[in-house]
C-alpha cells in the first residue's frame, strides 16, 4: 500500500516538474487530466463505477473540446463505463441513453485524430508506426460508432438506429471501413426482412426433382408481402454495393452481397424468369467465393497478430476460434 502511494506520488512529482518547467496552463491541465484518468481507470477496475465516472468527468473538464489524448480517452472511458452499467442491468435504460450521449461527445475528437493520422500516413506512406496509429484510432472510432448503434438496438429505437446508420454511411469524415460497416448493418436488416418472407413454408416448398428433394419458391399469396420482399432486396443490394465500393476487402459485405443475390434469385424464380435466375445464381457463387477468399485472409491475419502478441508475453497460439464474420446468410 505504502509503495503504491509512493509510486503514485513520484509520478505526480515528475509530472508537476514538467508543468513548472513548461510554465504553461495547458501542461498543468494535461497533468491533472492524466492523474484523474489514471485514478478513474483504477476505480473502474475495482468496480467503483461512480467514483470512476467522477474521475473521468473531472479529467474531461480540463479539456472539454477533446483536443488532448487525456481528454478524449477520459470521455471514451466515461461512455464505456455507462455502457457497462447498462449491460449489467438492462432495466436501467437511462444508463444506455447517457452512454449514447457520452459516446457522441467522444466521437469528434477521434474523428479529428484519424484525419491527422491519415495526413501523416499520406506524407510518409512507408512509416509502419504512423500506419499502425491510424489503424488503431480508426478501430476506436469504429467501436464508438458501433456502440451507439448497438445501444439504439438494445433500446429498441429502430428509427434512431436506422438514422444513425445512414448518418454514419453519409459522413465522409469517417474512415471508409466504418461507413461500410454501417451500410452492411442496414443490408443485414434488409436480408433478414427478405428471408423471413422467402423462408416461410407457404413460399418455400419442398418438391422432388430427378428423384431428389429440392426447394421451390412461389410468390406469397399476399401481393403486399411480395412488394415488401422486392423492396427489402433492392434496398439491401444497394447498400451492400455501396459498402463494397467503400471497402472492397470487407468479407462481411461480400457475404451479404452473396446472400442478397440468392434472395434476388428466388424472386426471379417466383416470376418465372429462369434466364435471370441462372444469371443471379452465377453471380451469387462468384460473390460467395470472394467472401470465402477474403474471410480466409482476415483469419490468417488475425492469427498472425495473435501469434505476435503471444510472443511478446512468452505465450503460444495454436489457432484462432474467431467466427468468419459471414453473418446469417443462407445459400440456396
Amino acid at each position: 500500500m505504502g509503495s503504491s502511494r509512493l509510486n503514485k506520488f513520484g509520478l505526480f512529482s515528475l509530472l508537476i516538474a514538467v508543468v513548472v518547467m513548461g510554465s504553461s496552463c495547458s501542461y498543468y491541465n494535461r497533468v491533472m487530466a492524466r492523474m484523474n484518468l489514471v485514478d478513474g481507470a483504477a476505480a473502474y477496475n475495482e468496480r467503483k463505477f461512480d467514483e470512476a465516472m467522477e474521475k473521468f468527468r473531472r479529467a474531461v473538464s480540463y479539456d472539454p473540446d477533446g483536443n488532448t489524448l487525456e481528454s478524449k480517452t477520459a470521455q471514451l472511458f466515461l461512455a464505456r463505463t455507462l455502457h457497462s452499467l447498462f449491460a449489467g442491468n438492462r432495466k436501467k435504460k437511462e444508463n444506455a441513453e447517457r452512454a449514447i450521449e457520452e459516446y457522441q461527445k467522444a466521437l469528434p475528437g477521434f474523428v479529428r485524430e484519424v484525419a491527422e493520422n491519415k495526413a501523416a500516413v499520406d506524407a510518409n506512406p512507408n512509416d509502419p508506426k504512423l500506419r499502425s496509429t491510424l489503424e488503431k484510432n480508426s478501430a476506436i472510432t469504429g467501436s464508438i460508432v458501433s456502440a451507439i448503434g448497438s445501444l439504439y438496438e438494445n433500446l429498441q429505437q429502430e428509427d434512431k438506429w436506422e438514422a444513425w446508420q445512414q448518418k454514419t454511411a453519409d459522413n465522409a469524415e469517417l474512415p471508409a471501413s466504418v461507413r461500410a460497416n454501417a451500410l452492411v448493418g442496414m443490408a443485414a436488416k434488409d436480408y433478414t426482412c427478405a428471408s423471413e418472407i422467402t423462408d416461410n413454408e407457404a413460399v418455400k416448398k419442398t418438391v422432388t426433382k430427378d428423384g431428389e428433394q429440392a426447394f421451390e419458391f412461389v410468390k406469397p399469396e399476399d401481393e403486399a408481402d411480395f412488394a415488401k420482399l422486392k423492396k427489402c432486396v433492392q434496398e439491401g443490394s444497394t447498400d451492400v454495393d455501396k459498402a463494397i465500393a467503400l471497402s472492397p476487402d470487407s468479407d462481411s459485405a461480400w457475404s451479404y452481397k452473396a446472400s442478397l443475390l440468392v434472395q434476388n434469385m428466388r424472386i426471379a424464380e417466383m416470376e418465372g424468369n429462369s434466364e435471370q435466375q441462372a444469371k443471379l445464381k452465377k453471380e451469387s457463387e462468384t460473390a460467395k467465393a470472394k467472401f470465402e477468399e477474403l474471410a480466409k485472409i482476415r483469419r490468417e491475419k488475425e492469427e498472425e497478430e495473435a501469434r505476435q502478441k503471444a510472443k511478446e508475453v512468452g505465450g503460444e497460439v495454436k489457432g484462432s476460434d474467431k467466427s468468419d464474420g459471414s453473418g446469417t446468410e443462407e445459400k440456396k
